[in-house]
């Protein structure tokens, strides 16, 4: 599996793909502007801004595939994730991560599993994926907050 390798525009609509975070840390949430693990943008900005000096950034990708929670143009969804909860880490086009539509990045993230072997359909908003400089992946559930000692223990020992 090489996730760096699939295209995908920024936010912006710019042309792109995670090749320049190939050897990185990074954390891939897919996340949502109306959903209640919302508040999770606070945390997600605070792991960037104590690790993003070692190598590490986390990389936001808009769904609206979970009872509409990202109804937002890419405008609309930049200006609320800087306005509200000062979002400096990259946020990427507005994708679907299930289904027949799936990204194919997510095709390639869905087949991992997490800590309770769960692997397939994300389950909803804030997911997450944590990928080593090696490339090897962690699988975090929804409800796994950016605080959490297991996640911040993940990130810490791919950093080491």
């Amino acid at each position: 599996m090489d996730i760096f390798s699939h295209p995908i525009n920024t936010l912006a609509g710019d042309a792109g793909s995670l090749e320049p975070y190939r050897g990185r840390t990074v954390l891939l949430v897919n996340v949502a502007s109306k959903c209640g693990l919302t508040p999770q943008y606070e945390g997600l900005e605070q792991l960037q801004k104590t690790y993003e000096g070692q190598g590490f950034s986390v990389l936001g990708f808009p769904c609206n595939q979970f009872m509409g929670q990202e109804p937002g143009t890419a405008e609309e969804i930049q200006t609320f994730c800087s306005t509200t909860y000062g979002v400096t880490f990259p946020l990427f086009e507005k994708i679907e991560v299930n289904g027949e539509g799936r990204h194919p990045l997510y095709a390639d993230l869905t087949e991992i599993s997490d800590a309770e072997g769960y692997s397939g359909d994300i389950r909803w908003n804030f997911e997450k994926f944590l990928v080593a400089p090696d490339g090897s992946v962690t699988r975090f559930a929804p409800q796994v907050t950016p605080e959490d000692p297991a996640l911040v223990g993940a990130i810490e020992a791919a950093l080491a």
